[in-house]
């Protein structure tokens, strides 16, 4: 009795033994064809991929920020500007408006200092102005245009404010065009990320709005002003 008890429960341990080297080689198996197995073997073995930022074609060098910036689609879809992989402002986060959105932040650490957008519409000249002289030299600035950027508030004051940043299209932005910007306040190099498009009744890709435009790359950190 006690030798067919024994050989019962010899039994069912093979047989328990059995089902999970089974059970652990379906496993196995299954996560080789989704890749898991591949992924912990990068992040255990320490050569795990570092995926680029702000939907980069490449990975920013540690001495710089990635960046991305959308400008809004005509009065309709607003803008988008991604910072060191993070989205600070979006037409789904609804916190853009008409305008120039816009987001600061300190070029030494990358904390953003604050964000919003400046309403060019129904805003007050001076008031968008005071705004544009608090932001501290060696700032990053990254600006988005949404809906009509160019109307009777643009003033000449406002244009050379981002002129101080390195922009070289703002005295060209008129009424209705798209336009993009990365810069950095009291620097004195013209910066290279800025795009703009150009309102033109010929080449218009929506019903009086011309394309959008967008800028991105490796923003320098700052070491001097």
């Amino acid at each position: 009795m006690k030798d067919r008890t024994l050989l019962t429960l010899t039994a069912v341990i093979v047989l328990l033994l059995i089902f999970f080297l089974i059970s652990f080689d379906a496993q196995e198996k299954a996560q080789n064809v989704l890749g898991y197995n591949k992924i912990i073997s990068e992040f255990t073995t320490g050569t795990a991929k570092v995926v680029p930022k702000c939907n980069l074609s490449a990975v920013c060098p540690s001495d710089r920020f990635a960046f991305k910036i959308w400008s809004g689609a005509a009065n309709v879809v607003g803008p988008k500007i991604c910072f060191d992989g993070k989205n600070i402002m979006s037409h789904i986060m609804n916190n853009v408006g008409p305008g120039l959105n816009i987001v600061v932040v300190n070029g030494e650490n990358g904390v953003v200092e604050k964000f919003g957008y400046l309403n060019m519409i129904s805003g007050n000249s001076a008031v968008i102005l005071a705004y544009l002289k608090e932001i501290k030299p060696g700032m990053i600035v990254l600006v988005a245009s949404f809906d009509d950027v160019a109307t009777n508030r643009m003033t000449d004051e406002i244009r050379q404010m981002f002129v101080a940043m390195g922009s070289t299209l703002i005295d060209s932005v008129k009424q209705k065009d798209n336009w993009v910007f990365a810069g950095r306040m009291g620097i004195k190099i013209k910066s290279v990320f800025e795009q703009r498009a150009e309102s033109d009744k010929k080449t218009n890709v929506f019903e009086g709005w011309p394309e959008r435009v967008e800028v991105g790359g490796c923003f320098p950190r700052t070491t001097s002003v």
